[in-house]
C-alpha cells in the first residue's frame, strides 16, 4: 500500500493540474473576448468612416451624380408625322449654372444672340442645345408673328403642333401679376415677358418642345403660361424688323403668318458660361441685312 506521504503527493499533484487547467480556460475565455471586441470595434471604424466618406455627416446631403436633372416625356411620331424624332437629350450631368449663347441666323438679317439660363431653365436650355447639335432648327421657317408680340419659330413643319419625339413641362414661368388690395391704380409692375424674352411655347401649353417665342414687344397676361428659357443679348432690331412684316392668313383663320418666308439658316448654341446669367435689358445690335 501506497503511503500516506505518497497519497498526498498525488492529491496535491492532482489540485495543481485542476488549478492550470482552470487558468487555462480563463486565459483562453480572455483572448476570445478580446478578440471579439477589437474586432466590433475595427467593424464599427469601417462603418463610421465609410459612413462620412459617403457624406453621412454633412450637414446637407450630397446630391447624388446619378439624379435626373431632366424628364423628356416621349411622343408617338407616328400618330404625329409632324414630328421629327432625333432622339432625346441626357437626363443626367446637365449644366444648372451659367448661360449658353444661342446664336440665330436668319434670311432677315442678324444673328440674333440670346443667353440661355442654365440656372432657371436647365431643361428648356438643354432641349435647345441638343437639336441645335442635331441642326433640328436649320432652314426652318418661324411660323407666325403672333398677336402677342412675338416671334414664333423652332416647328418643322411650320403646323404648330410639330417639334421632337419628346416633351417636356413647364419650368420657371413668371408668377401672375399682384392684384392692388385697395381701389387705387397698382403700382408699376415690370412685364412677365419683357421685349427681348426667349420663352418655350408647347402645343397643348406646358407641354414643350423645340418651339420658342422671342419676344419684340412687353407682354404682361393675367396668368403667365410660357418657361422663360432666355433673352436676347443682341439682334434685338432684327426681330423687331420680322414683328413688323405684313402677315396674312395661316389656314385656320388667323392672320399670323409672315406674308414673306421668315426662314432660320442657322442655329446655334455655344458651351456653358460659368458666369451668371445677365440680368440687364436685352440689347440691340445693327442688322446685318
Amino acid at each position: 500500500m501506497a503511503s500516506s506521504r505518497d497519497r498526498q503527493r498525488k492529491l496535491a499533484r492532482a489540485k495543481l493540474d485542476r488549478q492550470l487547467a482552470r487558468r487555462a480556460a480563463a486565459a483562453k475565455r480572455r483572448r476570445q473576448i478580446q478578440a471579439g471586441v477589437g474586432a466590433a470595434v475595427v467593424l464599427a471604424l469601417i462603418v463610421v468612416g465609410s459612413a462620412w466618406a459617403l457624406g453621412a455627416f454633412d450637414s446637407e446631403p450630397k446630391k447624388q451624380a446619378t439624379e435626373d436633372t431632366c424628364l423628356w416625356t416621349p411622343q408617338d411620331a407616328t400618330a404625329n408625322t409632324n414630328l421629327k424624332d432625333v432622339g432625346t437629350p441626357p437626363t443626367t450631368g446637365l449644366p444648372t449654372a451659367g448661360t449658353r449663347t444661342m446664336t440665330v441666323t436668319t434670311n432677315q438679317g442678324g444673328p440674333i444672340t440670346a443667353d440661355l439660363d442654365l440656372a432657371a431653365a436647365p431643361c428648356g436650355a438643354a432641349s435647345i442645345s441638343f437639336l441645335a447639335g442635331k441642326s433640328f432648327y436649320d432652314n426652318t421657317k418661324c411660323h407666325e408673328i403672333t398677336t402677342e408680340g412675338a416671334l414664333r419659330c423652332g416647328d418643322p413643319s411650320g403646323s404648330g403642333i410639330g417639334g421632337p419625339a419628346y416633351s417636356f413641362y413647364n419650368e420657371n414661368v413668371p408668377t401672375a401679376p399682384e392684384a392692388s388690395p385697395s381701389a387705387s391704380p397698382a403700382p408699376a409692375q415690370p412685364p412677365a415677358y419683357p421685349k427681348g424674352t426667349v420663352a418655350m411655347i408647347g402645343n397643348p401649353p406646358g407641354s414643350n418642345g423645340s418651339q420658342f417665342l422671342i419676344f419684340f414687344k412687353d407682354f404682361n397676361p393675367p396668368t403667365p403660361g410660357y418657361t422663360v428659357v432666355g433673352k436676347v443679348t443682341g439682334g434685338l432690331d432684327v426681330v423687331e424688323k420680322i414683328g413688323a412684316l405684313p402677315t396674312v392668313d395661316n389656314g385656320s383663320g388667323a392672320k399670323v403668318k409672315p406674308k414673306t418666308d421668315v426662314v432660320i439658316q442657322s442655329l446655334t448654341v455655344g458651351e456653358p458660361n460659368a458666369a451668371p446669367a445677365a440680368t440687364s435689358a436685352p440689347a440691340a445690335s445693327p442688322s446685318a441685312g
